[in-house]
């Protein structure tokens, strides 16, 4: 599926604001020594549990939109991974260390 252009929006500027580039192939959207993130629409909220599967550093979702992160709050609320507003706030961290 071709990625959305608030998708590519927001994974440019998460990248950004930790120091790396987006990452447009397989695995984490941004990705650093410490941390790894997956942005997604509220329709693909789903996948990013997939995605983020075997990273042993800080893993968090970060929505695109204001649906999108409400998605990823109730998708993700009782598991290690964290969520994002499309800014970068936490708004659910992560407990994977």
């Amino acid at each position: 599926m071709p990625e959305s252009k608030a998708h590519t929006a927001v994974a440019n500027r998460l990248a950004r604001q930790f120091g790396t580039t987006y990452n447009r192939g397989p695995g984490a959207d941004v990705q650093t020594r410490s941390v790894a993130i997956e942005v997604e629409t509220e329709k693909t909220v789903g996948d990013a549990g997939r995605q983020l599967q075997g990273h042993h550093k800080q893993v968090f979702v970060a929505g695109t939109s204001q649906g999108a992160t409400q998605a990823a709050l109730d998708q993700y609320k009782d598991t290690t991974i964290g969520v994002m507003d499309p800014n970068g706030r936490v708004l659910k961290p992560s407990t994977r260390r």
